[in-house]
């Protein structure tokens, strides 16, 4: 995997937000899959900022779902799909339409995944796919033993998820306990899969990811199997890397036309 290790969250949010407008520039109507939670955040703040600034223009694009509640009824502040409409699309001015994701709220939950699933194959497949990575070394919503080769389907969180969400709630008893995800294996259908790392909490994830064997305790280490994944991390999650020299040097030595 190429592995970027930046100075800090706002280093990391530029250079993936550069790599978004990049592919823009290239493919006007581009498919963004993008992730929730607090990691991204610069990344949609500085792609808004180049929006903003006219650097480029993404009336064509389309913006993709990571993964969604179970059971949050519609219009919820804290549902993925509210989430992304909220700190995505709005901002970058696109209209509801160019937004897809998976129905949380569907009566026959396996069949919302299946379509799902279907919907980002016809839709032709996501050009760049932002991730974050859990503690526990899991992407999207695939916890820890999650098979690689897996679809979009429903998940149970576990407790420390749940506990790690909770933040976004009144209380961990509001957070749901099942969701719709994508699968590991569709998120490395996409063409490049754009994972940030921040934090020291995730050090010990990272390392597993990128350094450690293939295993379906760590989610995130699937990435290995991906011909175009980039890990940007910032010191505090980069600094139990082994390597951690080596891929400054690499990436130093790489050509700036090259980007991620």
């Amino acid at each position: 995997m190429e592995v970027v290790i930046v100075p800090d969250a706002a280093a990391g949010g530029e250079l993936i937000a550069e790599a978004m407008a990049a592919l823009l520039r290239r493919k006007p109507e581009a498919l963004l899959g993008v992730a929730t939670g607090s990691t991204p955040l610069p990344v949609y703040r500085a792609l808004s900022a180049k929006v903003r600034a006219g650097e480029v223009e993404v009336s064509g694009a389309r913006i993709c779902q990571l993964d969604e509640y179970v059971g949050l009824p519609a219009g919820h502040p804290e549902s993925y799909r509210s989430v992304v409409l909220r700190e995505v699309v709005e901002p970058l001015g696109l209209a509801e339409s160019a937004f897809m994701g998976p129905d949380g709220a569907a009566e026959d939950v396996p069949a919302a995944c299946a379509a799902y699933d279907r919907a980002l194959t016809e839709a032709g497949g996501v050009d760049l796919q932002l991730l974050g990575i859990g503690t526990d070394g899991h992407i999207g919503f695939n916890e820890p033993c999650s098979s690689l080769a897996s679809r979009t389907r429903i998940k149970t969180l576990t407790e420390q998820t749940r506990k790690d969400n909770a933040r976004f709630f009144d209380s961990i008893d509001q957070v749901p306990h099942h969701v719709i995800t994508q699968g590991i294996g569709t998120i490395l259908e996409a063409r490049h899969v754009v994972l940030l790392a921040t934090g020291e909490s995730k050090a010990d994830a990272v390392a597993l990811a990128v350094e450690g064997p293939l295993s379906a305790l760590v989610p995130a280490s699937a990435l290995q199997l991906h011909p175009h994944a980039t890990i940007v991390a910032d010191e505090a999650a980069a600094s139990r890397l082994k390597l951690g020299d080596y891929f400054r040097a690499t990436y130093a030595a790489k050509p700036a036309w090259q980007g991620i």
